[in-house]
């Protein structure tokens, strides 16, 4: 597994992260396979979030953990907190982050988290009363590192203007199809495509220039949830170009199309979130695939881009 040291953050972490989010449909032993076979694999970042059904992926989680013989201290835990869709809102408030963290700790059964991410802007956030909710998270030892989920940079400009401590991660959507991260620099100035549109103000470049560290979530799918690119008839030039790259690899092609992510410079996490333990085998051979930089545009271009 590659590992990498997130600036001002846990240091020897794996470049790949297993995703939480579907843990709820398995049940307690087939979740400890899924944690096990990331671990022997490599991984040693877990990614939650309270949302992730309701709150039972981390249940699911905790039951699971005590099967895999593995230690807290062996991994970082992650989860994020702000959407609140029993209530049909995103809530960064003061007391709704604190009593979040609560809540995750009493379902992960663990006294303190790695990182905590915000989860999506809350339009309404007062960033004093997230440092506020920040400082008293620290001092009790309930939260190592602090980070934001969907962020652009004005965003998390106004809120360092006011936090104390260092955001350390932004994790964000990336992949082939869905590559606006990356698009727009290329495009810039163009009015004959809708790839010139600057859609999150230029957050990838922020963040390398700010020692953030970019998480990389749904690195095979299209659209928001449109499903995966892996195999789909809808995209057989990317499916072409992944298949000649993975036959020389001897990996398979999700594996080729997460080496796309982590062979940017900006040293990006990616996030799978598959729970069959064969196709985390399969995304973990992401590291050992070499990717030249004529290998990493042809990827880009058989997505459907252009050189202008």
């Amino acid at each position: 597994m590659k590992m990498i040291d997130i600036v001002n953050g846990p240091q020897n972490v794996s470049a790949i992260i297993q995703g939480c989010m579907r843990m709820p449909a398995l049940n307690k032993e087939e979740a400890a396979e899924v944690i096990r076979t990331a671990y022997d694999c490599g991984i040693n970042f877990f990614d939650h979030a309270t949302c992730y059904g309701a709150g039972d992926a981390e249940i699911r989680f905790s039951e699971a953990f005590p099967l895999t013989g593995l230690k807290r201290e062996d991994i970082f835990i992650q989860s994020k907190c702000g959407l609140e869709f029993d209530r049909n809102e995103f809530d960064w408030s003061r007391d709704n982050i604190l009593n979040a963290v609560d809540g995750i700790l009493e379902r992960l059964k663990v006294e303190y988290l790695d990182t905590l991410l915000l989860h999506r802007p809350d339009v309404l956030f007062d960033p004093e009363e997230v440092a506020e909710a920040f400082d008293i998270l620290e001092k009790a030892g309930k939260v190592k590192w602090f980070g934001v989920s969907n962020l652009v940079p004005m965003q998390i400009e106004l809120l360092k203007k006011y936090v104390k401590q260092d955001l350390i991660i932004n994790q964000v959507q990336l992949s082939l199809e869905q590559s606006q991260l990356i698009d727009q620099a290329l495009y810039m100035n163009n009015k004959t495509t809708e790839f010139s549109i600057n859609r999150d103000g230029n957050v990838l470049d922020y963040c390398r220039l700010k020692d953030i560290t970019i998480q990389a979530w749904s690195p095979l799918q299209f659209g928001m949830f449109g499903g995966s690119f892996i195999d789909n008839p809808d995209f057989p030039e990317l499916n072409k170009a992944l298949a000649e790259i993975a036959d020389r690899e001897g990996v398979s092609k999700a594996a080729v199309a997460i080496a796309w992510i982590l062979r940017h410079p900006a040293k990006m996490q990616a996030i799978i979130g598959s729970m069959n333990p064969e196709h985390i085998k399969d995304a973990c051979d992401a590291v050992k695939v070499s990717l030249s930089h004529h290998d990493w545009y042809a990827l880009y271009l058989a997505a459907g881009k252009f050189l202008p």
